[in-house]
């Protein structure tokens, strides 16, 4: 019994950790002592911060001269090639209602940004309908979205358009092979780890049907009855809400990493420097797909008929394109060179570092974009200045500064953080 107040504190303090608030003012913290030299691994130089915008700005003007730019979606990795193959679902699928379609966007988005960990620079998808080859997340988003158009995720034959949880369950890493046509010759990092991930999700959606089955039989898409349930009088959802249904609904899919007071903490890891008051010092957030899956459950929320405000109150995506925009620039730069030539688990101090300063400089950098474009926050939210914006700028240097377009750290990759 006397375990019993101990344990109630540490679940809420690990619930603390599970909103994009929480993964901002941990990763504050971590530049903050960069800025003061404090760091292992990395030193901060926010004088070379201005000249990166410049690049950023490039980037913008170049692909979106009207400054037209949508947010930063898997919705944009769907139209690759400039072929919007969502759209011809759209018009082509049997719905009667919003709340149908809605829930068939929100499960192909939950398995596709679900299968979006780094492909590898090897792997290569060549697509039926339009002859194109696409490669990383265009790759991975196409192949996902044609395993989803031909039913390959549906219990039912007369409706392909869904995602069941028995199929998730049941689903084998030869099963996402076959779809992502991987061979010897075409090797997919993760993919054990990809399936694995998957059969968790089917796994939490069938035990949960109070969650995921409100309005049909279990599946990923029945988030959307929850998050629709959080509008308020006039149809608006926060973004935030979105994210803390995401962790709080979908935290039990990731491989078991770190718990407290019983909630696993998802993509969450240890910092010896980050402070706090109770049993999460130490720990710093990132949420990474978590954050990514709400940003692409935006569009579905909006064609449904809802309003998302507040989205600035998600994070930039720390992942190796942002990242590595700001080591490619010179804003970041390793103490010790030489680590540059070794790969890092996701665990390391180092790559704990660099994803918190990439999140802490996202929020410092889109300030100048925005002067520089003569637009204001309200305009140009994060999610534009991501899509715009940082993460394609992120592989274009990568591509000009390495004729592979690797990023400049290696990060070992189990198929489910990136």
């Amino acid at each position: 019994m006397t375990d019993q107040p101990n344990l109630s504190s540490d679940t809420e303090a690990a619930r603390s950790l599970l909103n994009a608030a929480a993964v901002r003012e941990r990763s504050r913290q971590l530049l903050q002592h960069g800025l003061e030299g404090r760091l292992q691994h990395f030193t901060v130089d926010l004088g070379r911060l201005d000249a990166c915008a410049d690049e950023v700005v490039t980037t913008i003007r170049e692909a979106y001269p009207s400054l037209d730019i949508p947010f930063h979606a898997r919705w944009r990795h769907f139209s690759a090639g400039g072929y919007d193959r969502w759209d011809a679902v759209m018009h082509g699928a049997p719905w009667t209602d919003a709340g149908q379609m809605a829930r068939a966007a929100f499960d192909l988005a939950i398995v596709s940004v679900l299968l979006d960990a780094g492909a590898g620079p090897q792997w290569r998808y060549e697509e039926g309908r339009t002859g194109e080859t696409f490669a990383r997340s265009e790759g991975l988003a196409v192949a996902s979205f044609d395993m989803f158009l031909s039913g390959a995720f549906s219990s039912r034959p007369e409706d392909p358009f869904r995602v069941d949880a028995d199929v998730l369950l049941a689903l084998t890493p030869e099963d996402l092979a076959a779809g992502f046509q991987v061979s010897a010759d075409n090797p997919l990092v993760g993919l054990e780890g990809r399936a694995s991930l998957l059969n968790r999700l089917g796994r939490t959606v069938a035990t949960n049907p109070d969650i995921f089955g409100q309005h049909d039989d279990p599946r990923p898409g029945g988030l959307f009855d929850v998050i629709a349930a959080t509008a308020d009088d006039e149809g608006r959802i926060r973004a935030t809400s979105i994210l803390e249904a995401l962790l709080t609904h979908l935290g039990a899919i990731w491989p078991g990493r770190i718990t407290l007071g019983g909630i696993d903490l998802g993509d969450t890891w240890r910092h010896p420097l980050v402070d706090a008051p109770d049993a999460t010092k130490g720990l710093v957030p990132f949420h990474k797909l978590s954050q990514w899956l709400s940003y692409s459950l935006i569009e579905p929320l909006e064609w449904a008929g809802y309003t998302v405000v507040e989205i600035d109150g998600l994070t930039g995506l720390p992942e190796y394109r942002n990242g590595g925009l700001f080591l490619d620039s010179g804003v970041l730069a390793l103490k010790d060179p030489a680590e540059a030539g070794r790969p890092h688990n996701v665990e390391s101090t180092l790559v704990v570092e660099w994803r918190a300063l990439t999140v802490a400089l996202l929020d410092r950098i889109a300030e100048p974009i925005r002067r520089k474009l003569g637009l204001k926050a309200e305009d140009f939210p994060l999610a534009k200045v991501l899509e715009g914006g940082t993460w394609a700028t992120g592989r274009r240097l990568a591509k000009e500064q390495r004729g592979d377009g690797s990023p400049p750290l290696t990060i070992i990759s189990d198929g489910t953080v990136f």
